[in-house]
């Protein structure tokens, strides 16, 4: 799986809350990318997969990374989703943590994935 992927992943563990209609589970964040994030399943998991779910990751009390999702796979006792759409804000928000927390410093792998995720 990991050849198909077009976006760097981080491995960045925190506490999030993950939504969809009247349900919201806090869930562990295993690791994120600009394009999409995995996570813990929750149990239990009444999630609908046709349906888009909201993540919502706490960084601190003035800053959040807000994106809608949707999910592409569970394998494992793990959910993996994909962003349909992200603010500004949460984007930069995002892009920051990514660029902090990836192994490769190269700033134009950075770059590149900015401008594929804006042609998706």
């Amino acid at each position: 799986m990991s050849e198909r992927r077009r976006f760097v992943r981080i491995e960045f563990h925190a506490r999030i809350d993950l939504s969809q209609g009247p349900f919201i589970w806090p869930v562990e964040l295993l690791d994120l990318s600009l394009k999409g994030l995995l996570i813990q399943k929750p149990e239990p998991w009444l999630g609908d997969i046709k349906q888009p779910f909201i993540a919502d990751i706490h960084l601190s009390p003035e800053a959040e990374i807000k994106m809608e999702v949707r999910l592409t796979h569970d394998d494992h006792g793990h959910l993996g989703f994909v962003c349909e759409r992200i603010d500004q804000e949460s984007i930069a928000h995002l892009r920051r943590l990514v660029d902090l927390n990836r192994d490769d410093h190269d700033e134009g792998v950075l770059e590149r994935e900015l401008a594929a995720l804006i042609h998706l």
